[in-house]
């Protein structure tokens, strides 16, 4: 039984023998219209498939870094009959195009890779606020596609006095154990977004869009907080400034609703009775502004608060617009309020007649009482 077994093993095996030569010799070399490499030498085994022990033989220098080079049929035959390659079959193929791949690294990325080295250090900020400027330009650079890992510093100079930076990175190469190194030099500046005047402005001008522009200028520049341009708009400026001077939070004020000198509206306001009368503005306020004034028809100074263009709007009684005395008075019967309000209006718009009664002067009052409840 086993000798059997044995010899219809034998016989599998010699059949099969002769049906894997006959695939050997079916698998011919065949050449390659398209052909990507990413070392610096072309090989037979880029160029055609079933290369068998003659892949590894070099035939070709690569293009360049990121370029595609062009062969035709007739140079790539004659030199792999050269290298003892025959029988490749080339179909109908006219011309095999061979592209050397490699990773592109944008001035950009340089860019951001030496600002996030000196981000949050050296008395710097956040990398998106660092321009960095390289003593050489640096334009796009192509490295040798095994060339795969990050950007790393593994050295960094700076200077916060002068701003120059020397910082050498290294690559991690799939294909070679060293490390792909790479250094720049240059200079990095902390800037900061802030709002530049297009044109000279007057302290009186209210900023336009027009008058603003955004700009990165260096932080030096800009002591204190920098004015945003949004938040420019509308302001006026505390003092007049010149086009091209970057805004400061500080240098920012409300517009002036009421201007020294001029000529106001003046509205007394209490529950149920609403006054105005002309007077004159005796300092300047932005709205919400407490602000003196002075009463044209009685010629008091009064303290009220900016409510509008040229308004100002006295709430209750002043200190220096003196009431008339208090009215003392006692009655079971409810007194209506009105004419308590007509009193303050006419203390409003009347002057006092001495320094003793306006020393004494105050809101008038009533005083009410109520009569016992009868029993029944």
């Amino acid at each position: 039984m086993i000798r059997a077994t044995l010899a219809a093993i034998s016989t599998l095996v010699a059949l099969a023998l002769p049906a894997a030569a006959a695939n050997d010799f079916i698998a011919a070399p065949t050449l390659r219209a398209s052909v990507t490499v990413t070392s610096d030498v072309v090989r037979i085994g880029d160029l055609i498939d079933n290369a068998g022990s003659a892949a590894l033989i070099p035939v070709y220098r690569s293009p360049d870094l990121g370029t595609t080079g062009t062969l035709t049929v007739g140079q790539v035959l004659s030199v792999l009959r050269a290298k003892q390659v025959i029988g490749v079959m080339t179909g109908d193929i006219k011309e095999v195009q061979v592209t050397r791949l490699a990773r592109t690294l944008a001035s950009k990325d340089i860019e951001n890779a030496v600002a996030a080295a000196l981000e949050r250090r050296f008395g710097l900020g956040d990398a998106a606020n660092i321009t960095i400027t390289f003593d050489r330009s640096v334009a796009e650079m192509r490295l040798d596609a095994s060339n795969s890992g990050a950007l790393q510093p593994v050295a960094t100079r700076y200077d916060a006095r002068s701003g120059r930076f020397d910082i050498a990175f290294e690559i991690a190469n799939d294909g070679n154990a060293a490390p792909t190194k790479l250094r720049f030099t240059g200079t990095a500046i902390e800037t900061v977004e802030v709002a530049v005047l297009t044109r000279d402005i007057d302290r009186a001008e209210l900023l336009k869009s027009s008058d603003l522009s955004l700009e990165r200028r260096p932080k030096a520049e800009v002591t204190g907080e920098p004015a945003s341009r949004d938040r420019s708009i509308g302001m006026q400026l505390r003092r007049a400034m010149r086009a091209g001077t970057p805004i400061r939070a500080a240098d920012l004020v409300r517009p002036d609703f009421v201007v020294r000198d001029q000529a106001v509206t003046i509205i007394y306001q209490v529950p149920g009775l609403y006054l105005t009368t002309r007077g004159k503005a005796i300092e300047s306020g932005a709205e919400g502004d407490t602000v003196s004034v002075l009463n044209l028809h009685s010629k008091r100074t009064l303290t009220g608060i900016v409510t509008g263009r040229g308004q100002v709007t006295v709430q209750g009684a002043s200190q220096s617009a003196p009431m008339a005395p208090a009215v003392e008075q006692t009655s079971s019967v409810k007194r209506d309020p009105v004419p308590a309000a007509a009193a303050l209006a006419q203390s409003l718009v009347q002057a006092p007649a001495s320094a003793a009664e306006i020393a004494q002067a105050q809101i008038p009052q009533v005083r009410f009482s109520q009569a016992p409840a009868k029993s029944e």
